[in-house]
């Protein structure tokens, strides 16, 4: 599995799940080959869940394995 955090690198740097990856909203779809090659499933969290849910959206629609973890707290927690 791979942790993807969406929120900004400042927002990152203020905390994180342990081995996840910074990867912000805004990069995510420039960023889709090399996304599309990580470890499967990915799971996005972000501050709350609602940028978490648009990158997961968005890759649900072209098949990858994903789902939106919600706040990075939660998935700190469950994984």
């Amino acid at each position: 599995m791979t942790i993807i955090d969406v929120r900004t690198p400042g927002e990152f740097m203020g905390g994180n799940v342990a081995g996840s990856i910074n990867i912000p909203l805004q990069e995510i779809q420039k960023r889709t080959d090399e996304i599309k090659v990580m470890q499967q499933p990915i799971v996005f969290c972000c501050a709350s869940g609602m940028r978490s849910g648009q990158a997961t959206a968005y890759f649900k629609s072209i098949g990858l394995d994903c789902e939106n973890g919600g706040s990075w707290l939660d998935v700190n927690g469950e994984y």
